[in-house]
């Protein structure tokens, strides 16, 4: 007996055919959407990850570099009578491309030491109102201010080697070193501290932020009372 289909089967069959290719369809595009997904979670955790190594770098290479830097001529005040420097004085400014730096007292420190002596702090703080045109204008304001008991080379002396900074450049009038303003690193020695001919002086600067400023200069013969010393 011959069997014919009928138009209901084929109706059917393309029926079935039509529920899997939309089943397929979802599918695909739930693929679709949780590779998305996924892509966005991959690569948002790869920017964050971008970003910290950026922060990280950079902060980096900030702590390893000087926040400040020479900006003239070292030189020393010398005393030809006793063949000594009285006091010593290094130019400094805001690296190129530095953020201000503070200068306080609480968040500076100058170590210094010469082949007779070697200190871990003499910093003892900043004249920030007005500029100063010589070292011996800033010595006089450094007694005033308590931060050494008596010029270097008078009499006595001070009684003990101390560092300061004054400004030759001065904007904001504070304690902080910033765009556009210079600065004075200062130390007053005490006699028995004062260097001769041919000693070798070594400062280092520490700020609040950056590596510190090292300055390392050799004494000259003392014939003159101001010592360019490079």
């Amino acid at each position: 007996m011959e069997v014919r289909r009928t138009p209901n089967n084929n109706r059917n069959r393309h029926n079935r055919r039509g529920v899997v290719g939309i089943e397929s369809a979802i599918v695909l595009i739930a693929f679709v959407i949780v590779a998305a997904a996924l892509s966005f979670v991959v690569l948002n955790m790869g920017f964050s990850t971008t970003q910290k190594a950026k922060s990280t770098i950079t902060s980096g290479l900030g702590e390893a570099s000087s926040a400040i830097e020479i900006a003239g001529q070292v030189t020393g005040k010398g005393n030809t009578t006793a063949s000594k420097v009285d006091a010593y004085t290094i130019p400094i400014k805001l690296a190129s491309g530095g953020s201000s730096v503070d200068i306080t007292a609480s968040k500076t420190a100058v170590k210094y030491f010469s082949k007779s002596v070697t200190y871990d702090n003499i910093f003892k703080g900043t004249l920030t109102s007005g500029t100063y045109t010589d070292i011996n204008s800033a010595l006089t304001a450094a007694k005033t201010a308590g931060y050494i008991n008596e010029i270097p080379g008078v009499g006595a002396g001070s009684n003990s080697t101390a560092a300061f900074i004054y400004f030759t450049a001065n904007v904001n009038n504070n304690s902080i070193v910033d765009a556009g303003e210079q600065a004075v690193l200062a130390i007053a020695y005490k006699n028995g501290d004062r260097p001769a001919a041919l000693d070798t002086v070594n400062t280092e600067i520490i700020v609040s932020a950056g590596a510190p400023l090292t300055v390392v200069r050799s004494v000259p013969t003392i014939t003159d009372a101001v010592l360019n010393l490079g």
